[in-house]
């Protein structure tokens, strides 16, 4: 059965999506087949970084309601086989209860061996639900006050919801700026203040900011990309060292 892992973070604006779709294409190049699920209900976004927004119809609220089978809402992405989306819905009244995405990824599980839940941010319903089949979860935070202190209270919650397996990427990582600000001695302060064992360090990338906007998949020697093959290797057991950067 597949691994269930929620992607969240304490504010928006940490990356927290792109590191969903990062990881997925990570998983994918290890010989996995994944499934995205959106559940930012009225504010979905994977779907445009993976270029399949031109082909949505049904969305994970069709499913429930009956309106179409499983297999009729999740969309293959074109530029890499065997990752797969399965959209939020348009209007936040259909998000679905923690139970039922309980029961719904259950039934998944079977067929995919990574499945990645992209969480809103914050703490709230959409939260609650996205969390509610996890595995373990993983933090996205920035090397930033305000986004890693709310990441620590995101951490509390996510163990009240008994959570356990709790890691943290720093995401969008560039030294020189984090010298620049002069907040924090070390990333170790970061570590500690986020209160998650790092999982891994994803630099600051142009170029993977670019492939998002077009809807291309984060790949090939982007360090962006480099950088997801290391996390991803991390989450499946494997030692691979801690690295910044390339």
């Amino acid at each position: 059965m597949g691994k269930v892992t929620v992607i969240t973070s304490g504010k928006g604006g940490t990356g927290k999506s792109t590191v969903t779709a990062g990881l997925g294409a990570a998983f994918v190049r290890r010989g996995g087949r994944v499934l995205l699920i959106d559940c930012d209900a009225g504010m979905r976004g994977i779907d445009l970084m993976l270029g399949v927004s031109g082909e949505l119809v049904f969305d994970i609220a069709d499913i429930i309601n009956g309106n179409c089978p499983p297999s009729s809402a999740i969309y293959p992405c074109k530029n890499l086989p065997e990752l797969y989306i399965l959209p939020a819905p348009q209007n936040v009244r259909d998000e679905l209860s923690p139970s039922v995405m309980k029961q719904l990824t259950v039934v998944m599980k079977d067929y995919y061996d990574q499945i990645l839940i992209d969480c809103p941010a914050g703490i709230g319903s959409g939260f609650e639900t996205a969390v509610a089949p996890a595995d373990r979860a993983v933090l996205v935070a920035n090397a930033e006050p305000l986004s890693v202190r709310s990441c620590n209270k995101v951490r509390r919650k996510l163990q009240h919801c008994a959570i356990d397996d709790i890691s943290l990427i720093i995401n969008r990582f560039n030294e020189k700026k984090f010298r620049r600000m002069d907040v924090y001695d070390d990333l170790d302060a970061v570590i500690d203040e986020a209160g998650a064992r790092l999982l891994g360090i994803v630099p600051e990338d142009s170029a993977a900011s670019s492939a998002s906007q077009k809807g291309q998949p984060v790949e090939g020697r982007m360090k962006a990309s480099l950088a997801f093959d290391r996390i991803a290797a991390r989450l499946d057991g494997k030692s691979v060292p801690l690295q910044i950067g390339t």
